[in-house]
């Protein structure tokens, strides 16, 4: 086991997910939910910290304000390619089990990186995205979770990573560009070459604009037009 890992109140609070993840990145000599600067980390390996962040990336904003500065910072995330839901009782006994028709990909990461898209500007920011297949564990709360008839969601489950991507630099957010997209192109256009829907097109149109990867160029009726900066 790597050094440091007395249990400390952030390991108490943490969900399954993170924690399979934390062991999933362990190497030896990593120290675990140690105090850095009025902060927790969740990893210190050398000077390097390590944040695993299951969801949004808003509620980092104070806690990267602060270490980026003085500190090299490696945010962790997980996108889940598959998920299996599993409906549990108050016993624990699996009531069924079926696959999400919801698959992730890499490019989901742009839905988090729209709260502050010019994160990845910082030298002293990388980012770590882990494709994963997961269980999503719901109980029946019938005064909760209107919209899943009750189903809340109690934890999430590492099953298998699948795959896992690094961005050092926002230019290499460009590899997640279809390689077919027109050198003048719509967010229908990004949408169309990245199978996905125009929502998540417009996010990332929006994150490369703003670091500056993209300019706009024209506009189409209501359609905004973008090129790649040379």
């Amino acid at each position: 086991m790597a050094t440091g890992a007395t249990p400390h109140v952030g390991t108490l609070r943490e969900g399954p997910l993170h924690a399979a993840l934390k062991r999933w990145i362990a190497e030896p000599g990593d120290r675990f939910e140690q105090p850095v600067e009025g902060f927790v980390a969740d990893v210190v390996r050398g000077d390097t910290l390590i944040e695993i962040q299951t969801s949004g990336f808003a509620s980092m904003v104070r806690k990267l304000d602060h270490l980026l500065d003085v500190h090299d910072v490696r945010i962790v995330h997980p996108i889940a390619v598959d998920t299996t839901i599993l409906k549990v009782s108050d016993t624990g006994e699996i009531l069924s089990r079926r696959l999400s028709p919801k698959h992730g990909a890499a490019i989901d990461l742009f839905a988090e990186l729209v709260s502050f898209p010019n994160l990845l500007d910082h030298p002293n920011l990388a980012l770590e995205v882990v494709l994963t297949r997961e269980d999503q564990v719901r109980t029946h709360d019938p005064d909760k979770a209107w919209r899943r008839k009750g189903w809340v969601i109690r934890e999430r489950r590492l099953v298998e990573v699948v795959d896992h991507l690094v961005f050092e630099t926002p230019n290499d957010l460009l590899a997640l560009l279809p390689d077919d997209l027109p050198t003048d192109f719509t967010t229908a256009d990004l949408a169309r070459g990245l199978g996905s829907n125009r929502r998540v097109a417009q996010q990332m149109a929006y994150c490369l604009r703003l670091l500056d990867l993209v300019t706009i160029v024209d506009k189409r009726g209501n359609a905004i037009v973008y090129r790649r900066r040379a």
